[in-house]
């Protein structure tokens, strides 16, 4: 079958997210990696690592919100891939100079953590400005796959990298895949209209809260929203107690921690290319519903990985039913969420979810780094599988609202493609390292 093509300012951005996505696929979990083998973290410090950087980075980013909405949004979206190259390069030369803190590596997750919510706040907005209404399930999956394909193979190259060339070789290529990012979208040709002065000069105070007000009023997003920020949140709270589970206390090396991680990803191309085939026979209400379910039920079986050849292969089947699970999920989950948005209200939507699924990863985390210490990496790995069990409690018992009136003015009248040109999201609601696109 053909490929549909969704022209080629959407190529142009597609192609730049995928140099970021290989870059942080390369740099797969690289802020736990540096605090364990460089500085010789305690469990209680890489979990503080993954919870300052989306807590703090959420404070730093809530004002931003009505600053991107009245944007232009390819602007925006490349001052926070600069900024982004800039903060992460300062790891390596603090390293050369033996200046290298913790405390920087809590800074730079900072700055990161920002700049990824307000890069995917306005990449939201300018993808449903760039590509058709019923384009917008093709585009989400195209990131999705990307997203996937770029951990299948990041991960083992950047373990082997670390191997032959130190701790901080894949920061650096992190790093220079935001600048490539940012230079690919300045490639992208056509004029972006500036958002409404009018609607800006009408907002006060209140507007830091209008994204919330649209999630928690409208059905079917407020239940998505409060289920995301559940198995989002126990999910990443796994991650920095898994790594040292792995590595330190199973004795795993960093190539078989990455290969662990990577190989499932393959699965995540097997769940993106599905999702369009698989709404148009089943329906988007039932996708949730179900895939939503599926992804909650794997978790668990981390908390009974061996150390060997068989805990490998544990992990590995493991994240394999979870990552199919949650890319056939996220990129319907995205696409609703635009689709169920107003035009001039979609940055700071897409800006309050990730706000929230920040600070939900945070708390959790911080919560799971004082479980693990007072018990166990372990233990505290088997509470967030049996706590995620209760998640599809809250996803949509029926289907919600059906696309307003207004919504599909709104969208039926986004600028063109010639008018306009993914981690973390990097992502996509669902990805191990903290620093995606």
């Amino acid at each position: 079958m053909r490929r549909r093509s969704l022209g080629r300012q959407f190529g142009w951005l597609w192609a730049s997210y995928a140099v970021s996505a290989y870059g942080s696929g390369l740099g797969f979990g690289a802020l736990p990696l540096i605090a364990v083998l460089v500085l010789d973290a305690s469990p209680v410090q890489v979990s503080t690592l993954s919870a300052v950087g989306p807590a703090v980075g959420a404070l730093v980013a809530l004002p931003l919100g009505p600053w991107v909405e009245f944007r232009r949004k390819r602007p925006v979206m490349i001052t926070m891939d600069l900024a982004r190259f800039a903060v992460m390069m300062t790891i390596p030369v603090a390293y050369a100079f033996g200046r290298l803190s913790f405390v920087q590596l809590l800074v730079v997750s900072v700055v990161v953590a920002a700049a990824k919510i307000a890069f995917g706040a306005a990449s939201g907005a300018y993808l449903k400005a760039l590509v058709r209404q019923d384009d917008l399930l093709v585009a989400n999956a195209r990131f999705e796959s990307t997203n996937w394909s770029s951990i299948a193979v990041g991960p083992p190259l950047g373990g082997a990298a670390i191997g032959l060339f130190g701790p901080v070789i894949t920061v650096v290529v992190d790093a220079v895949s935001y600048l490539l990012s940012a230079l690919g979208l300045t490639v992208i040709r056509g004029r972006e209209d500036h958002p409404d002065r009018t609607a800006k000069r009408q907002v006060r105070a209140g507007e830091l809260l209008d994204g919330w007000r649209h999630i928690l009023s409208h059905s079917g997003l407020r239940s998505l929203y409060l289920n995301h920020l559940l198995v989002s949140g126990l999910i990443m709270a796994t991650e920095p107690l898994l790594a040292v589970l792995l590595l330190r206390q199973l004795g795993f090396s960093p190539w078989q921690y990455g290969l662990a991680f990577a190989v499932p990803c393959l699965g995540g191309l097997i769940g993106s290319r599905l999702a369009g085939r698989v709404v148009a026979r089943y329906g988007r209400y039932q996708i949730l519903r179900t895939v939503g379910t599926l992804r909650a039920v794997w978790l668990i079986g981390l908390a009974f990985v061996q150390p060997g050849v068989v805990g490998l292969a544990m992990v590995i089947a493991v994240e394999l039913a979870i990552i199919i699970s949650m890319s056939l999920y996220t990129p319907v989950l995205a696409t609703y969420r635009l689709e169920h948005t107003p035009k001039d209200r979609i940055a700071r939507t897409l800006m309050a979810w990730s706000i929230s699924s920040s600070a939900a990863i945070a708390i959790l985390s911080a919560l799971g780094g004082l479980l693990a210490a007072a018990t166990s990496p372990r233990t505290a790995i088997a509470v967030a599988g049996l706590l995620i069990l209760a998640s599809p409690l809250l996803l949509p018992r029926r289907q919600g609202p059906p696309l307003t009136s207004d919504l599909a003015v709104s969208t039926a009248h986004a600028l063109p493609p010639v008018a306009v040109g993914s981690r973390e999201a990097k992502y996509p609601p669902y990805n191990r390292d903290a620093a995606l696109h």
